[in-house]
């Protein structure tokens, strides 16, 4: 089938100079999509994957400390894709009020990123449908504090903005015009609530990601919230009952072919190509969540039957040890307050868990010493070490 451009070019006056602005047609894509049997046997797959996904949950003695860490690996590879050097041990460092080895800014847009995810689940359950009013509230939180509070935090852009390049006259890509912004949010938000006619959840999914990310509607952190968006509308919907499915990493390791096929869809038409990727990704990254998870329970089960060797210590060890599941860099203040536990016993169990290898001591300090359930933070950051290139 052969398909054309998905939009079209306006010239625009800006900055001084000439520039073709991209303004997208609504949502569903026409023709309708060529759905070929490869491709739905991947959205099987990809569905499958979720579902096996969504039931981990089940196997999770705590199923919110698995979220706790999960939620900001994803915030810090996300900001990782906007140019941020920030890791999760630094967001971790951050959190517990230590001193992160980066810029501090790169470090607020990470928390703000994890405070976005959050305060978008709350409104969701609390029965909030996704709409352009919770974008902007969402947007509000994500742009906060630090380098965006400047960005107009959740209010969509009334100037121009551009993608790559110095100037509009050699970026890569051109967004629609302001003026043409609400006339292409109202049509996406109606797709958000199947009209003018249902779409199965990951398709919809995977259009809306695309339009979003092409209208980029706000003058900073559209690729972060774009890609928030994709796991609040998969749980909105009930395909995820817990928030488990984070694509950034797979994004950040094909991170060319994504812009490319961003590309593509806009210039040609090639939704498919588009869809077969983001399939790919769903299937993938919860394929890898749920190892992830498995190794994360594993790790922790064995560290519990280790510390259960020690006599009389071995309660306060094990609520320590607990407290680190969900904090993996900790100090002594913030375990007291979590465990309940005196200082005296924190600290004789942190140097019971130092003594038994679970825990290493990172500042080299007397006083305000932090510790670092290393093994566990060593699975969470895989593949978070950053873009360098």
């Amino acid at each position: 089938m052969k398909r054309e451009r998905t939009g079209q070019f306006v010239t625009i006056s800006t900055v001084g100079e000439k520039c073709s602005a991209f303004v997208p047609d609504p949502l569903p894509p026409k023709p309708d999509l060529e759905i070929t049997t490869q491709m739905r046997d991947l959205i099987d797959d990809a569905l499958l994957a979720l579902g096996r996904l969504d039931s981990v949950s089940l196997l999770l003695p705590d199923t919110s400390l698995f979220l706790y860490m999960y939620v900001r690996k994803e915030a810090v590879l996300s900001s990782q894709i906007e140019g941020t050097k920030s890791s999760l041990s630094d967001l971790l460092l951050f959190e517990a009020e230590g001193a992160p080895g980066v810029p501090i800014d790169d470090v607020q847009e990470v928390s703000n990123y994890v405070a976005a995810i959050d305060y978008g689940l709350k409104r969701i359950r609390g029965g909030f449908p996704i709409s352009l009013r919770l974008i902007k509230e969402i947007h509000g939180v994500l742009l906060s504090k630090g380098r965006g509070s400047s960005k107009r935090p959740g209010e969509f852009r009334e100037s121009q903005n551009w993608i790559g390049g110095t100037r509009p006259g050699n970026a890569a890509f051109v967004p629609p015009p302001p003026e043409k912004v609400m006339e292409c949010l109202d049509p996406l938000e109606k797709f958000l609530h199947d009209q003018p006619k249902r779409t199965s959840t990951l398709l919809k999914a995977a259009l809306a990601h695309l339009q979003f990310e092409t209208i980029h509607p706000f003058l900073d952190g559209n690729g972060r919230l774009g890609r928030l968006l994709i796991t609040l509308l998969l749980c909105s919907e009930g395909t995820l009952q817990e928030p488990m499915l984070y694509l950034s990493l797979y994004f950040k390791a094909h991170r060319q072919q994504y812009y490319d096929l961003l590309q593509s869809v806009r210039k040609t038409g090639d939704w498919e190509a588009w869809i077969e990727y983001f399939m790919t990704a769903v299937r993938d990254t919860a394929k890898q969540a749920v190892e992830t998870a498995h190794r994360l329970v594993e790790m922790a089960n064995d560290d519990r039957q280790t510390i259960s060797s020690i006599k009389r210590a071995g309660g306060s060890a094990l609520r320590v040890h607990h407290a680190l599941l969900q904090h993996p860099v900790l100090s002594i203040p913030k375990a007291c307050d979590l465990t309940g536990l005196w200082t005296t016993s924190v600290t004789s169990s942190m140097k019971h868990l130092q003594s038994l290898g679970i825990v290493t001591e990172i500042t080299g300090r007397r006083r305000n010493r932090m510790f670092s359930y290393k093994r566990y933070l060593d699975v969470l950051n895989e593949g978070t070490e950053p873009i360098t290139t």
